[in-house]
């Protein structure tokens, strides 16, 4: 049985610091005074003059002047740097006084209010003999151990956070719990040296005039616990629907694992997973402290927990989002109770429009076993979010509705590929009209199996030129121009590109085209941004402005002067070559049919790109045009399969088509800036050229009337026109019964030679163009 520390009621206190502590600050003294002395010596000898001949009365009158005035400038130094540190400094009898906090506003685009973080402080005083003790011990087990130990200030917490920020780079405090007392209820947040030592010296002054479990009480009643809660007795209303006397061991190690982050540790936040975790880290605290044992842990750890009913917001998942920035730019005191007034970027008429897409669209696939849906909605040129739903309902419990979606890590599927073939137009390793062999194809890799990828359909193309291989998206040609860029260029790249979650190389294969690695909705805002906006990346954006009650300014982002500060990380003329191939419907109407939800009434201008892994796990669309882009995903949050019927022209497309049609309505009359008017159509950038390709290689034509060389138009980077591919007839061996190129396994007997027409594509595959499609597998060694 683990012996369990007892609190330490009306412990005698030192009347002051040990001996040690006292030597260390006498030496310390000596040493500034001394320091001080010399400097005043220089400025004496600079202000009084030597006579030629002194005598021994001019001498001792001197020495006697220079003393006085060193005492002066001394202890005037002293004076001056004490006034300076400390006027104005709160009294430390203001924490038993009751203080008026005042609420912060979020505010859409348009001054509509989103969420208030309420001025009536929610707080429900408590005693300490009133509550349990695990509430006690757990408090200090996860804020300060040594509590009861210390004089206010723990040297040895201040080392470690030190070491833990210099050495190890991982940020930590050193604050002991009478500090954090002392910060929230005294002082400002602003990082600062004057405003650190104003928090040592208040902290010892108040652990001379209360005593520790004064202070402990103090702690528990003032600390934020999370949005207008105050103290643990209103988090234990708010939270559990309980008075803290009640509260069970579990219910604590939650609450009291709060105030560390209330946003970020909030179960009713954006990641309520993270709640959990720091629970578990209190719990694990308490054990290693010995105040409770480790089965008592376990049983803990086992016991669900049963919430209140959060308030209901409106654009929960955007409002928390915005409010976790504040929490870390300003600190979780001045974003509870300092009156700020945000203004964001916020559509809050299309952000309710989107969310009633997201649910009405998800509530129609019940059947096909789809349990949630997201939707983000950016303006390219300047990053604005508009709208944000991170789930089909905030308040859903089947598929935990608090997660937010947009910043979530899943599998894009083949809406990663734009960034591919981007790469590879920017090197020009490609052109549009490039043919790819979309044949059956194996690429080995040393050490590890052969990657066979297959289409979507089942079935192989031939030759594809790179247009319809992306408007049909087509993966084996996608995987082939994966191989011609290399994996470690294309992370690179898409890590330009707005990428932020792809990370060694080494942990990726080809497949990663095909949607093999995870990245996040916001992620794919940013870098399709990239392709609207011309070749230029903006970072998204949700603040706009943030004024104190009273209306000053703390910052503020000119919207017109974003346009101007972007990144370029790509030129126009590739953006247009993605853009327009992915606005082209003919270029997809093998996959997606003619008339598909791809296709928005009345905006013919929309690029656009669909995803769906091959497990059916992960469903996307994501479009765009110079004024609007739009990101839809459904999918299921414990990442199981969907149904077959979900596909590129279901599932995500009818939400991405429904509210990207509202967006630009709303766009294209002005609403989000005077400059924007009528329909932006994709215009020929310096750099395009337009020309004739045969329709059969994708090469320039030797002659455009030529019976055996159908033309087509296409557009290309002004020095790389054409597909230049070597392309013609020769003799070439096929299978007798089926006319199928021959591979090398065929048998003498089984094979026969023909002159065909044939083209090398650029990976060297040989394709047949007047054969049937192989059947067999091309051999490819990756890297080459």
């Amino acid at each position: 049985m683990v012996k369990r520390p007892q609190l330490e009621k009306n412990k005698p206190r030192k009347s002051s610091i040990n001996k040690k502590s006292i030597k260390i600050q006498k030496n310390a003294f000596s040493v500034i005074r001394s320091q001080t002395y010399i400097f005043i010596n220089k400025v004496l000898n600079i202000l009084t003059r030597k006579v030629s001949h002194p005598t021994k009365y001019t001498q001792s009158l001197d020495i006697r002047r220079k003393r006085t005035l060193k005492r002066i400038l001394f202890w005037g130094s002293i004076a001056g740097a004490f006034t300076w540190l400390f006027w104005g400094i709160p009294l430390p009898t203001q924490l038993t006084s009751q203080q008026v906090p005042i609420s912060t506003k979020i505010f859409d685009r348009n001054g509509k209010l989103i969420y208030e973080v309420y001025a009536d402080k929610r707080s429900t005083p408590i005693k300490l003999d009133e509550i349990p003790v695990h509430v006690k011990n757990a408090t200090i087990a996860i804020e300060d151990k040594d509590f009861y130990k210390h004089y206010g200030i723990s040297f040895t917490g201040v080392v470690r956070a030190a070491y833990k920020t210099l050495i190890e780079k991982k940020l930590q405090g050193g604050s002991t719990l009478t500090q954090q007392l002392v910060k929230n209820s005294l002082l400002t947040p602003e990082r600062t040296i004057k405003r650190k030592i104003r928090e040592f010296a208040l902290t010892l002054v108040v652990e001379t005039i209360y005593s520790k479990n004064q202070i402990l009480e103090l702690y528990l009643n003032q600390t934020p616990y999370g949005g207008t809660t105050y103290g643990i007795g209103a988090a234990s209303e708010a939270y559990f629907g309980k008075s803290a006397k009640d509260l069970t061991l579990a219910e604590t190690a939650l609450l009291t694992g709060l105030p560390v982050s209330p946003s970020r540790f909030s179960p009713f936040g954006s990641n309520p997973e993270l709640a959990k975790g720091r629970q578990e880290l209190v719990l694990s605290r308490m054990v290693e402290d010995g105040y409770i044992t480790q089965d008592e842990a376990n049983t803990a750890k086992e016991e669900e927990l049963k919430f209140s009913e959060p308030e209901r917001l409106l654009a929960p998942h955007f409002a928390l989002w915005i409010k976790e920035i504040l929490a870390e730019k300003y600190g979780e005191a001045v974003v509870e109770k300092g009156g700020l007034r945000v203004h964001t970027t916020l559509d809050l008429d299309l952000q309710e429009f989107a969310e009633t897409a997201v649910a009405t669209e998800v509530a129609k696939l019940k059947k096909q076993k789809v349990g949630n849906g997201a939707a983000l909605v950016t303006r390219p040129k300047t990053g604005e979010i508009l709208a944000m739903v991170g789930s089909k309902d905030y308040f859903a419990e089947d598929e935990d509705g608090k997660v937010n979606i947009i910043f979530a890590k899943r599998q894009p599927g083949s809406s990663i590929k734009p960034l591919n073939y981007a790469l590879a137009l920017k090197d020009k390793k490609i052109t549009p009209s490039t043919p790819l062999a979309d044949v059956p194809t194996c690429f080995s890799v040393l050490g590890q199996a052969p990657y066979c990828p297959r289409n979507y359909d089942g079935t192989f193309h031939g030759a594809t030129q790179v247009r319809f291989a992306l408007g049909n998206s087509f993966n084996v040609p996608a995987v082939r121009v994966l191989a011609l860029n290399g994996i470690e260029n294309f992370i690179d790249f898409a890590k330009e590109m707005g990428i932020t979650t792809f990370s060694d190389p080494s942990n990726y294969g080809l497949s990663l085209t095909l949607g093999g690695g995870e990245v996040m909705p916001a992620d794919m805002a940013v870098a399709f941004g990239v392709f609207a906006n011309k070749g230029i990346k903006q970072p998204l954006i949700g603040i706009t402005k943030v004024t104190d009650w009273k209306g000053k300014v703390l910052e503020e982002v000119k919207i017109n002067d974003i346009e101007l500060s972007g990144q370029r990380v790509l030129g126009q003329d590739v953006s247009f070559l993605i853009s327009h191939i992915l606005h082209d419907n003919n270029a997809r109407s093998a996959a997606f049919g003619g008339s598909s939800f791809l296709n928005v009434k009345g905006h013919p201008e929309v690029s656009v790109k669909t995803g769906t892994t091959n497990d059916r796990r992960d469903n996307w669309t994501i479009g765009y045009t110079e004024y609007a882009l739009v990101v839809s995903w459904v999918g299921n949050n414990d990442n199981s399969e969907m149904s077959g019927a979900v596909s590129g022209v279901s599932g995500a497309s009818p939400i991405w088509n429904s509210i990207m049609r509202e967006v630009l309505d709303k766009a294209e009359n002005g609403y989000y800036s005077d400059k924007e008017n009528g329909q932006v159509l994709l215009k020929q950038p310096q750099g395009i050229v337009g020309a004739n390709v045969c329709t059969t290689t994708g090469n320039l034509p030797g002659n455009p009337d030529a019976p055996d060389c159908p033309i087509r138009y296409e557009y290309f980077l002004s020095d790389k026109v054409g597909a230049g591919i070597e392309s013609g007839r020769k003799d070439v061996e096929v299978f007798k019964d089926t006319g199928q190129l021959a591979n090398e396994e065929a048998l003498p007997e089984q094979k026969e030679v023909r002159n065909q027409s044939f083209l090398l594509d650029p990976l060297g595959t040989l394709v047949c163009l007047d054969c049937p499609t192989a059947s067999s597998s091309a051999r490819i060694s990756y890297p080459f």
